[in-house]
């Protein structure tokens, strides 16, 4: 199959390029006409230009709508604890242990394995992150949401994109942190000294973290609940760990006498969003693993 081509020529809509063209069509949502130019599939009088493009009257705008690659992995029939679905999205309770999608050592028992079993997904991501429109770490549980059709990918990533949809964490972390509550804002990138880290650096991305303490286990422990405001890789494990308090478990950027078992002790509990097809807010809640409260309730037996 060919890619599908569109032809625009401007009368009167002056503006961003992006803007322009997810204005134009319904089916282009902004960070999809993003995505299309910055991949070239996009001309404006047979030349390349940038998203941020301001289109002037007369300019023709050609755009190239690529076929979705062919999604090739293995379906495998391993339950999902799924907490909604419906033909636009379905959210899932990952386990801790299972990876989302496949990966170098990794190639398959993923959560894209298992949701290809049960159900069709959004190809927008191609044949290895299918409907995968955000993602959590191996050893983290809790709330995902996934694309099923296009249309959702496309409005649930633009959602996270302006910081419009709702998740909350619940991390155990070394040490006792003093303040009720806290904002951390620094810069996450890769780190130069271990590429298989992220860091602060002053080249990074923003990223921003909420945090308001629950409980504290003397001076060895804290529990916080946690509300990422962006969503950089590893993003609560590395701000934790910059304020002096890394999670419990953590392999990467915890210490080495720590909680042994899960990983780092880490459940994403509350997921919020809007439906792309109704706009009803849909807000999800689920409870810590029996693991996870197994220890908190050692904790406070010590």
């Amino acid at each position: 199959m060919s890619n599908k081509k569109i032809n625009l020529i401007i009368n009167n809509e002056v503006g961003r390029l992006d803007k322009v063209i997810s204005e134009a069509f319904d089916e282009i949502s902004r960070s999809r006409a993003q995505n299309l130019i910055e991949n070239n599939f996009v001309d404006v009088n047979e030349h390349k230009e940038k998203p941020k493009y301001k289109v002037q009257q007369k300019d023709r705008i050609s755009i190239e709508i690529p076929e979705p690659e062919e999604i090739n992995l293995t379906p495998q029939n391993i339950p999902l604890d799924i907490i909604y679905e419906d033909e636009d999205v379905i959210v899932i309770n990952k386990p801790e242990g299972m990876v989302v999608h496949p990966s170098p050592g990794h190639p398959d028992e993923t959560l894209v394995n298992a949701l290809l079993y049960h159900t069709k997904l959004s190809p927008i991501n191609g044949s290895i992150r299918p409907g995968i429109v955000h993602r959590i770490d191996k050893d983290t549980s809790g709330l995902l949401m996934v694309a099923k059709s296009q249309m959702a990918h496309e409005s649930l990533s633009e959602q996270l994109k302006n910081k419009t949809n709702k998740r909350k964490y619940i991390a155990l972390v070394h040490g006792n942190i003093k303040e009720q509550s806290g904002t951390i804002k620094a810069p996450i990138g890769r780190s130069k000294n271990d590429r298989k880290k992220q860091a602060i650096v002053s080249d990074g991305r923003f990223a921003e973290t909420k945090f308001n303490v629950l409980k504290r286990f003397n001076q060895d422990y804290t529990l916080i609940e946690c509300e990422l405001k962006t969503g950089r890789t590893h993003q609560i494990r590395v701000h934790m760990k910059y304020i002096g308090h890394p999670l419990v478990g953590d392999p990467l950027y915890g210490p080495r006498k720590t909680i042994q078992g899960h990983g780092q002790f880490l459940h994403a509990k509350v997921l919020g969003f809007k439906h792309p097809k109704t706009n009803e807010d849909l807000l999800f809640e689920v409870p810590l693993p029996e693991y996870f409260e197994k220890v908190l309730n050692n904790l406070k037996n010590k």
